[in-house]
């Protein structure tokens, strides 16, 4: 593959850093904190929505920030070379400069923070310690002597910060206790978001190598990174039936089954499908797979 990143013939300022917050996947950082408050008003009956705003904000802060970090770090180190096949990105087609998205990628981590701090007038230094170590994890993804994007712990910390910990500390500010049920959903939402970083890791293996990445894909191999894709969209069926047993009876939680079709649907064609443009259509669609299976479970506890 030698196709080079193009940019699109017109394109407003407004557009060019629309372009660069990803948003075809934000879904990922709204969904945990959404499951989150439903689990709380199941446990309380309430939820507080002044909190609720803030944690939406601070996780949409936090995944912005490291998109745009990553989008500067990556043409800094050279991963957004001719051959990466994934949707172009601002800073590599010179539409922005790499200091220009890094202020914008501090915005937003300043914008996360400032919403933390009426997260932490509620919950306490616990949620202080939450907030600081996921901006410190979002400015490691992609640089620093450690580069999370750079290793095969990419999909690991996905599964922590866009799973476990939003749906947990979500919950723990409205509900004030650490109900187990709270991390098994957060266990299966974040397992969706690893999927789609998977996606994006096994379709670039090719120029990942030049820059030096070792990502869980490069690890895994093509035949094994079809198998892990399949068990995080499916694992998480398994982990809702789980929940379902901890949650009151009469909340129609198996709801979030609807989405199985979907999962079953990527799983087949994934495993077929060449390392090529086209998986980009798999990464958006995983990402809509979990806004399904969020939404419905969410829709089940509220019933």
């Amino acid at each position: 593959m030698t196709a080079m990143q193009t940019a699109p013939r017109t394109v407003s300022a407004f557009g060019v850093w629309v372009m660069a917050v990803r948003p075809r996947t934000l879904s990922l950082s709204i969904v945990p904190v959404l499951v989150g408050l439903c689990l709380a008003w199941v446990e309380t009956g309430r939820i507080d929505w002044v909190v609720g705003v803030a944690a939406l904000v601070g996780a949409m802060g936090i995944q912005v920030g490291t998109n745009l970090h990553n989008d500067a770090a990556d043409f800094e180190h050279g991963g957004d070379g001719p051959l990466r096949l994934g949707p172009p990105r601002v800073t590599a087609l010179g539409l922005l400069s790499a200091a220009q998205v890094k202020r914008g990628a501090y915005l937003c981590f300043g914008l996360a923070a400032a919403s933390g701090l009426i997260l932490v007038q509620s919950g306490g230094w616990p949620i202080l310690g939450v907030g600081i170590v996921a901006i410190l994890a979002g400015l490691a993804y992609s640089a620093g002597p450690w580069r999370i994007a750079y290793s095969p712990l990419g999909e690991l910390f996905v599964v922590l910060f866009f799973g476990i910990v939003a749906v947990g500390a979500t919950y723990w500010l409205n509900a004030r206790n650490l109900n187990p049920a709270a991390w098994i959903a957060g266990t299966a939402i974040g397992l969706f978001a690893a999927a789609v970083l998977l996606v994006n890791n096994h379709r670039d293996v090719e120029s990942d190598a030049l820059v030096g990445r070792r990502t869980l894909a490069m690890v895994a191999g093509p035949r094994l990174t079809p198998l892990i894709y399949d068990a995080l969209v499916l694992l998480p069926f398994g982990l809702v039936a789980a929940l379902g047993a901890l949650l009151p009876a009469g909340h129609p939680w198996w709801l979030a089954y609807g989405a199985l079709p979907i999962a079953l649907l990527l799983v087949k064609g994934f495993a077929g499908h060449p390392r090529a443009r086209g998986l980009n259509l798999y990464l958006a669609r995983t990402a809509m797979l979990q806004l399904a299976f969020g939404l419905l479970l969410c829709v089940g506890l509220l019933l």
